[in-house]
């Protein structure tokens, strides 16, 4: 008896134990991060960092962060990491918040917020009405063919307008930043003051099928007042004018008219491409578009007509999001539509007016008589078939002696009534 004592103790130590386990632990408190900080690392690009707190207990916790964007535009996501890079607009400052989440026993524990703030840099200051309006930007693919390599270069172009308030001296200067590439305009084109209007890279370090954000910056000089500057953000896909289709050709045999064609000079390889055919016939005037996935279009048409046709492409979402059409290629011409010589139409309907003529008089003579009162008919002799007619009769009277010969004259009216016939 006294052996099972320790035996009881140990049981009953095990299951407190146990259920001081599967008892919720009420005095668990999840921090929120420290040190959290944003710096500029680029144009229109900040990076957010921040570290675990150091009371957090257990150590043995692996928490996640929720990230939330206030300022210029809100926005908020999820990550593991302990850094966050974000690309933003800059000229009106940033600020942006972080919370500790973690995922506990199906529920979602969560931290309080750690606020930080970047203000607008002093050389994003400037008078009102001064910065540029309607900036737009377009990138295009070229081609630079080698020996045993085809290189893509992407150019970009950019224009805008001047603000209403900057002095007639003001001068605007423009970078972009893809990655961790940014580069200064040089090649602008001016207005009639002299002011730069459009920006021209032939070259950039833009790659063919890029995906991330085109940062654009332009600040200004006046000798006057301060110049604002002026950021904005594009999404490639956006912007991205693409190249018309190549060799574009058409064939017709009988009613069916083959067109085909070749990608555009682009990066993306020939799946990545949607296409869009338009078919213009000249004689009635009318289009026919119609879109395809492949590189030739087959369709039914009017053999006796001309048509023009043009193809233009885009990237396919199943590459890209979907972006901008491409310009329509040069017009194709194809098919015949010749009139027939004057002469022969007036050949023609000279032939039909005669017989439409001579069918009415036809039919005036024959309703008329015409033809019987200008040509009256000649009286024919008679003619000896008619001795075949004569009856002969003898009649006796008195006597022998005496004899009275009767002859009598019987004619087909046929013969005699030629006035009566109608021609």
């Amino acid at each position: 008896m006294i052996i099972m004592v320790p035996a009881v103790l140990i049981l009953w130590g095990a299951s407190a134990i146990l259920q001081a386990d599967l008892l919720p632990d009420e005095k668990f408190v999840l921090l929120p991060p420290v040190n959290f900080t944003i710096k500029v690392t680029g144009l229109a690009q900040v990076l957010l960092r921040w570290e675990l707190n150091p009371d957090q207990k257990p150590r043995s916790v692996n928490p996640e962060y929720h990230v939330k964007i206030n300022a210029p535009q809100e926005d908020d996501y999820e990550t593991r990491n302990t850094e966050s890079k974000c690309v933003t607009i800059l000229h009106e400052g940033f600020s942006a918040s972080v919370q500790t989440i973690l995922l506990k026993d199906n529920s979602l524990l969560a931290s309080s917020w750690v606020s930080a703030e970047l203000k607008a840099p002093p050389d994003h200051l400037g008078a009102p009405g001064t910065s540029i309006v309607n900036l737009t930007c377009t990138t295009n693919t070229a081609a630079d063919n080698y020996v045993h390599l085809r290189s893509y270069q992407v150019s970009l172009r950019c224009t805008w307008r001047v603000g209403k308030d900057a002095p007639e001296d003001t001068q605007y200067f423009l970078y972009y930043r893809y990655g961790s590439s940014t580069e200064e305009c040089q090649e602008y084109s001016k207005d009639t003051l002299k002011r730069n209007i459009a920006c021209w890279f032939p070259r950039t370090s833009i790659p063919g099928k890029g995906r991330d954000w085109l940062a654009v910056h332009v600040n200004g000089s006046s000798k006057l007042t301060a110049i604002k500057p002026f950021d904005q953000l594009f999404a490639l896909h956006a912007i991205d004018q693409v190249n018309p289709p190549l060799n574009v050709t058409a064939e017709i045999e009988g009613t069916r008219l083959t067109i085909q064609w070749e990608k555009p000079v682009s990066a993306f390889p020939m799946h990545c491409f949607d296409y869009e055919v338009k078919i213009y016939n000249i004689r009635r005037g009318y289009f026919q578009t119609e879109k395809t996935t492949i590189n030739e279009f087959v369709s039914v048409i009017d053999d006796i007509s001309k048509y023009c046709i043009q193809v233009r492409a885009a990237v396919s979402s199943v590459c890209r999001a979907s972006g901008l059409w491409s310009q329509w290629s040069r017009p194709l011409y194809v098919g015949n539509d010749e009139q027939k010589p004057l002469t022969g139409w007036f050949l023609i309907v000279l032939m039909a007016a005669v017989c439409f003529l001579l069918l009415m008089a036809s039919l005036l003579c024959r309703i008329c008589h015409l033809w019987t009162k200008l040509f009256p008919p000649v009286p024919a002799p008679k003619n000896n078939i008619k001795d075949l007619f004569v009856n002969t009769y003898y009649e006796k009277a008195g006597s022998s002696e005496t004899e009275i010969e009767v002859v009598s004259y019987v004619e087909e009216p046929v013969f005699e009534t030629l006035e009566d016939s109608v021609f």
